[in-house]
């Protein structure tokens, strides 16, 4: 950041997300490559500042890389079908290890605290526990997968009791059956079956999406948005066309994402594990850097309300100070707020428009088209014009006319034509403002 102001902007556009995620429970599946990475630590750090704002934590690893590892060094072949491995007894005890390994080494992580680094004075208490109930997977197609298992139940009582206490919940890719067997699972799938059952704000997967074919970063590949149905078509697109621009890393998120927000989480979040702070990126600025799927679109077009009145004022104070809109005091916008439509991407509104009515001349007015900066040359305000040439078609008039100043051309080329100000209905230029001098554009609509 250049300067104090700066941050201070930066601070405060950050702070509806701390109020929002405060309290509420995300979970996060992290694979073995990313445990095993030098910026393992700076993920870390991330996590102890997610805890800090209150965020409560459950951390489900995989451990892939360290049970091949440790196969191998004992001789001992792996076996798979179907993309997943075949777990015998003697293969058991080495991923028991494996995994006994690499969950000492996230407990020490999160147990850092150096002074000046970002774990001072941290304190996080780590929490495992027989928190998942497992089963066989069974024999598929003829092949029996022994000690490789599926969640059946998760204990949400019992995470959800150390989360109430501030602890961060760290889970292995193992279960455990009631008659005291031991099965070894996928990560993804526990991550999914722990989100479900604790009825996540959010599902985030750090994802290693650097052993794509196509792209050095194969999140480039997905939108920054995906709708449950829009993920079903991408996959369905996938597997009919054979294509390999998605590794099965990024099609098995796919899947989870699609299971957790049919069900009780909000969100989930494809994340790229490489980017140096991905997951605050992620969360902490308005379209993040990763691909989130959710259940609905998270765009809509919908009439203000009255308590809408404060963001809107934020929204048009600085066209007005440039003479770009006619300034609105908080009084006047109260009094004609049913006039107001608003465009909304998640909580948030990003742009607006009004419409005064004419209907003796029938004729509307379209006033205060406004979008944030920060969202422009997206389409964002071509939707707010077509939904106010809508609506007044849909109140019987067939003309819509604008007085504008700066975006002469812009209203040009949406077919608006420029005319006389005698070409307006006789109240509105008793009211022109001869000061402002802003040119009348008038567009016919279909009706």
């Amino acid at each position: 950041m250049n300067s104090t102001a700066d941050f201070v902007d930066w601070f405060r556009s950050v702070a509806p997300y701390i109020n929002t995620f405060r309290g509420k429970v995300f979970v996060i599946g992290i694979s073995g490559e990313m445990i095993t990475d030098k910026n393992f630590v700076s993920f870390v750090h991330d996590i102890n500042l997610l805890a800090s704002l209150g965020v409560e934590l459950v951390l489900v690893y995989g451990a892939h890389p360290q049970i091949r590892q440790r196969l191998n060094q004992n001789q001992l072949k792996i076996m798979s079908s179907m993309g997943t491995d075949i777990t015998d007894p003697e293969s058991l005890q080495y991923i028991k290890e494996a995994v006994g390994r690499v969950h000492l080494e996230i407990e020490a992580q999160l147990s850092m605290g150096l002074p000046n680094s970002p774990m001072a004075n941290a304190a996080i208490r780590v929490t495992s526990s027989n928190f998942v109930t497992a089963c066989p997977l069974g024999i598929i197609h003829g092949i029996d997968f022994m000690h490789t298992g599926k969640v059946r139940k998760i204990d949400s009582q019992a995470i959800q009791l150390c989360l109430n206490q501030g602890d961060v919940v760290l889970i292995p890719p193992l279960g455990y059956s009631p008659t005291g067997e031991i099965f070894s699972l996928s990560m993804n799938n526990v991550a999914t079956e722990v989100a479900i059952a604790l009825n996540a704000e959010k599902l985030i997967f750090m994802l290693d999406t650097l052993d794509d074919n196509t792209t050095p970063d194969n999140t480039k590949t997905l939108p920054r948005e995906l709708t449950v149905a829009q993920c079903k078509s991408l996959l369905q697109h996938q597997e009919k066309n054979s294509l390999s621009g998605f590794s099965d890393e990024i099609q098995k998120s796919l899947s989870c994402a699609i299971k957790t927000c049919e069900t009780s989480v909000s969100r989930t979040h494809l994340i790229n594990r490489h980017t140096d702070g991905a997951i605050l990126k992620e969360l902490f600025t308005h379209y993040g850097i990763g691909c989130m799927v959710s259940r609905g679109p998270l765009e809509s077009l919908r009439k203000a309300r009255i308590d809408d009145v404060g963001t809107i004022l934020q929204l048009i104070e600085p066209l007005e100070i440039e003479g770009i809109l006619v300034r609105r005091n908080r009084e006047l916008l109260e009094i004609e707020i049913d006039r107001f439509i608003v465009f909304e991407h998640d909580g948030i509104i990003i742009g607006c428009a009004a419409l005064y009515p004419f209907p003796q001349e029938h004729i509307c007015e379209l006033a205060c088209l406004a979008v944030h900066p920060a969202y422009r040359n997206q389409g964002h305000g071509n939707r707010l014009l077509k939904t106010i040439e809508d609506i007044t078609v849909s109140q019987g008039n067939n003309k819509l006319f604008v007085l504008t100043t700066h975006a002469t051309h812009w209203f040009i080329e949406h077919g608006f034509t420029e005319v006389s100000l005698a070409e307006l209905p006789k109240l509105k230029q008793d009211l022109y403002n001869y000061k402002r001098k802003s040119k009348v554009f008038i567009k016919t609509l279909k009706t």
